[in-house]
Parts: structure tokens; C-alpha cells; sequence
């Protein structure tokens, strides 16, 4: 999920940086395009309003490795050339990266410009997988019945919409039969609707209400920011806690993470923050985020995520789920899709979270590797860019599980 199009900067910050009308019609497209979109995705709390994830009374450790990965000597191929990390990270528009294993940092930088081991990065689409990590938690407690339960039972107001009878589990395989290919450049789609919605005050619920259902739920793959947005509030009205409370109590503070993160919300009231795109962290606390999931959903001896919900996220049997299957719905041939992450196939059962322009939780669990990247491409979707730090980090799994060993 982006915010860009639409958003809103104030008057003055448009004025200030200069240009008229021509400016202030296009802030959007130039707050989201290189190379502003350094600055505005380090800094969303300065352009939306917020819920803080607060972080606990003491950090649980997130210590450095004794030995460093050298990453100097990582090589990869890519379009029949021979390339470094180096090279992937210009190539790529890299502003943090960080590898760690075990739980430890064996290597952490920061090539953007206003990056740094304290900067909140605008996640977008990865928030989907720490939304289903919520999920997880939620069941285990109890506090959601079933993945088979339909939206209608926890979200009235959706009950005679074409979300009434999909059940939660086709809403985190992307399933849910409602709504088209998410496509951002058609100017009437629901997904511009919907950002339309967020960034300027209108009714997010409208636009929902009139997404139409166009196939059977649990047919068929089709990539919705829609879909993990009522994940999202059907997730608030089962704990009766708004998204930023629940992660706050339930992830945040047990996890040990050593700052506060934050969700940007929807400027129309009720505010809401958005469970497919609008989590904003740090590298250091997403890479906890991601050794919970590489640890089968462990932190310590404390088993936080169910291992089975883990298990899930690292692929499905489902046949329109598997990698190379999802090309019609949204998906590159290169992912599978299960319970809001991308499968990779193969044997070692890597998963990722991803986001637009270039956001990445990688988790290889046979190595218990996490590799985080966040990026600043200049359009939303690019898929040389996506295969290529596919094959970039898949490099980087490798030399970190030679050096094991």
C-alpha cells in the first residue's frame, strides 16, 4: 500500500520548498519519486496523522556478531553480468540494510540520506505480514475463533457487501474473489479510490462497500491492499483494540524492540490505521520482527506466534498459490503467496515480506537468516529491480550459511 498520489503535504511545506500551482498539483507524484522520497519515507509522521507502537521499559538485546559477514566478496548474477552488493545497492536504491543470523547482526548499514539505526521507514505492504502475525496471536488466544469464520461475524457493517461471506482465511491468501488486479494506473480503480479515501478524508468505508465481487472466494489469487485492510479492522473489532494497541501489547513489548514504531492513519474520522500498508519501523526492530518468524515463532523460550501460523506463512498446497501461479492476479512468476507473505518454492522454505518501492523482510529459517532492505525506487513496482534483489539476497543467504558450515 502507497500514499502517494494523494498526499497531503501543508500548504506551507509546498511553498516553502517552491514552484506555484504546478507544485502543489504534483506534490504528491514528487513526494514519492526520487530522490525526495528518501526524505518522506523517513519521515511519514510529518505528513500523516499517527498511533504510536510503543516499545517496552527494556529492549531485549539485538546483539552484534563477533565476526562480521564480509560482504565485500559477495557476487551475483544478474542480466549476464557478474555483480557486487555494492553494485546492488546503487542498482537498487538501498537506504538500510542489515543481515542477521541467529540472532545476531552480522552486518547493518545505512546508504540513505536520512537513514540511520534510529529512522522510522515507511514499510508499506510489508505491514501485511506483521498484520498476520497479529492474526496468529489473536487465534491462539482466542480472541478470534477461526480462520474459517466470515467477515460478517465480526464486521456487521460488511455484511451485505461482497466481503460479507469471505471467510478470513481467503482474506490472507489474497482470495477473497472481491475486486480487480490491483492496478494503480487506472484513475477509477478501487485502490486509488481507496488511497483517495485515506489521504484526504473521505470514507474508506464506501469505497469498500462498493468493491464488487467478481469471482468465488477462494478460487483465485488477486493481490488486494483491500483485503488486509478489513483484516485489519476485523482484528480491531475481535480484541477490541485499535491495530497500534494490539501490536503494542501483543508484538512490540514482547519482542523487546528498542524503539517506538508507528502507524500512520486515515485523515478521515473514525482514524484508522491501515493493516496492508501504513507501519513505520525501525531496521533494527524489523529484523526482530523477522528472527521471531526465522525462530519459528519464538522469542527466547517464549513461543509468541503459533509455530503452526509460522509454518503456514512459509507456503501453501493450495494449487493457484504456488510460485509462478499468481501472475494473473498481481504477483510476479517468481513468488507463491500464503497468509500475507511470498513464498519462494523449493526446499528450504524462504519466505518475504515485501513493499512497494523496494521494501524487504527476507527469512530463510534453514539458516535462521533475516536480511531487511529498504529501498527508494522511483516507481511503485519494478520487477527487474524485485528479481534482482531476489537473486541479490538469495546470494547473501548463501554466503551466511557457507560461513556456518
Amino acid at each position: 500500500m502507497r500514499i502517494g498520489k494523494t498526499l497531503g503535504i501543508t500548504a506551507a511545506t509546498a511553498a516553502a520548498v517552491a514552484g506555484g500551482s504546478w507544485l502543489w498539483r504534483n506534490q504528491g507524484d514528487l513526494a514519492f519519486s526520487r530522490p525526495l522520497n528518501e526524505w518522506t519515507f523517513t519521515h511519514m509522521h510529518r505528513l500523516m496523522p499517527t498511533e504510536a507502537v510503543l516499545r517496552p521499559a527494556e529492549a531485549r538485546p539485538l546483539p552484534s556478531a563477533r565476526a562480521p559477514l564480509g560482504v565485500s566478496g559477495i557476487r551475483y548474477e544478474f542480466a549476464g553480468q557478474r555483480r557486487s552488493l555494492a553494485e546492488f545497492h546503487r542498482s537498487t536504491h538501498t537506504t538500510a540494510f542489515l543481515v542477521a543470523q541467529r540472532g545476531e547482526i552480522i552486518h547493518e548499514s545505512y546508504p540513505g540520506r536520512f537513514a540511520s539505526p534510529t529512522a522510522k521507514f515507511q514499510l508499506f505492504s510489508l505491514t501485511k505480514s506483521v498484520t498476520s502475525m497479529l492474526i496468529g496471536i489473536a487465534l491462539e488466544r482466542g480472541e478470534i475463533g477461526a480462520i474459517t469464520d466470515r467477515v460478517a461475524d465480526y464486521l456487521p457493517e460488511l455484511a451485505k457487501t461482497g466481503y460479507g461471506q469471505v471467510t478470513l482465511e481467503d482474506l490472507l491468501n489474497m482470495s477473497s474473489g472481491i475486486g480487480a488486479v490491483e492496478d494503480w494506473t487506472v484513475p477509477d480503480a478501487p485502490i486509488r479510490r481507496f488511497e483517495t479515501a485515506v489521504s484526504t478524508g473521505g470514507s474508506v468505508l464506501e469505497v469498500i462497500r462498493s468493491t464488487p465481487k467478481l469471482r468465488e472466494p477462494g478460487t483465485a489469487f488477486n493481490y488486494s491492499t483491500i483485503d488486509t485492510h478489513v483484516i485489519g479492522w476485523l482484528l480491531e473489532a475481535a480484541t477490541g483494540r485499535t491495530l497500534a494497541g494490539y501490536a503494542t501489547e501483543r508484538l512490540w513489548q514482547p519482542m523487546g524492540a528498542e524503539s517506538d514504531a508507528f502507524y500512520f492513519l486515515t485523515r478521515g474520522k473514525p482514524r484508522t490505521a491501515l493493516g496492508g500498508g501504513s507501519l513505520n519501523a525501525t531496521i533494527r526492530d524489523l529484523a526482530r520482527v523477522g528472527i521471531i518468524m526465522a525462530s519459528g515463532g519464538r522469542v527466547g523460550d517464549t513461543q509468541l506466534v503459533p509455530e503452526a501460523w509460522v509454518a503456514r506463512s512459509r507456503g501453501s498446497d493450495l494449487p493457484h498459490l504456488q510460485v509462478g501461479e499468481l501472475t494473473d492476479g498481481g504477483g510476479a512468476p517468481h513468488y507463491g503467496y500464503s497468509n500475507q507473505w511470498w513464498t519462494l518454492g523449493g526446499d528450504r522454505g524462504a519466505f518475504t515480506g515485501l513493499g512497494v518501492h523496494g521494501q524487504a523482510l527476507w527469512i530463510d529459517p534453514d539458516s535462521e537468516t533475516v536480511i531487511v532492505k529498504t529501498s527508494a525506487w522511483h516507481d511503485p513496482e519494478d520487477d527487474a529491480r524485485d528479481l534482482e534483489t531476489r537473486v541479490a539476497l538469495e546470494a547473501v543467504v548463501e554466503a551466511v550459511a557457507s560461513r556456518s558450515d
